[in-house]
């Protein structure tokens, strides 16, 4: 039997039935911190079914606190539309260009944004962009004629929530260098936004299970009640 490390020894003691309170679970993952700065990470397992469109859960929510990550933008936008998308900071703006450039492959972004009028050429993607999530969408405020706004949502702690075949939601929420309160209110931000989000479809136990980790610690199980409508 291959020897544990000095980490997983330490993580074996841990009670992997107990529930945490955020507080306790946060001061647990600094216990448990690496020599880097860890993502913190919220996961949200559901009653719900995504193979069925009533049951889907899917949004934007603004961390208030960011995200601590920098965000890559592109922006499908002509004229003055392109101007402000630039001004605010996307990384990269353009029509037809950008439109070869993301089938040539080139697609290290984390949002695409685009007016109502470009999605003629964007809608030539779907095939690229749809399967990494990344395809604009009017629902989630990303085909959008104030591309402005949207780019300095996105670069100021917006994420997108969606849940998977399984029916649970993975989503980032910090940093471990965050202060308490900072983790805390992101998570209170991501966890109301999916309580509300909740579908038509959705039968009996719609919250089951909140799990929070970080990059490299373990997941610790999160009190339900900790959640407000869970």
């Amino acid at each position: 039997m291959a020897k544990q490390t000095k980490v997983q020894q330490v993580r074996a003691k841990l009670d992997s039935e107990k529930l945490y309170t955020v507080d306790e679970a946060i001061a647990t993952l600094r216990e448990h911190k690496s020599k880097f700065d860890e993502t913190v990470e919220v996961a949200m397992n559901l009653g719900v079914d995504p193979r069925h469109a009533d049951q889907m859960v899917r949004g934007m929510v603004s961390l208030p606190s960011g995200t601590g990550k920098d965000v890559k933008v592109a922006v499908f936008a002509r004229g003055d539309n392109a101007e402000k998308a630039l001004a605010a900071g996307a990384d990269k703006v353009g029509a037809e260009d950008l439109m070869e450039d993301m089938q040539n492959g080139n697609l290290d972004y984390d949002r695409v944004i685009a007016t109502p009028d470009m999605m003629g050429v964007v809608g030539r993607l779907g095939k690229v962009l749809g399967p990494k999530g990344l395809m604009p969408n009017p629902k989630l405020g990303t085909v959008t004629p104030n591309v402005e706004q949207a780019v300095k949502d996105a670069k100021g702690g917006q994420v997108e929530f969606r849940v998977e075949k399984q029916g649970i939601i993975h989503s980032g929420i910090g940093k471990l260098s965050f202060k308490d309160d900072a983790l805390k209110d992101n998570f209170k931000a991501l966890t109301d936004a999916i309580v509300k989000a909740k579908p038509s479809g959705s039968k009996g136990k719609y919250v089951r299970k909140i799990t929070l980790t970080s990059s490299m610690g373990p997941g610790l199980k999160v009190d339900l009640s900790e959640v407000e409508g869970a």
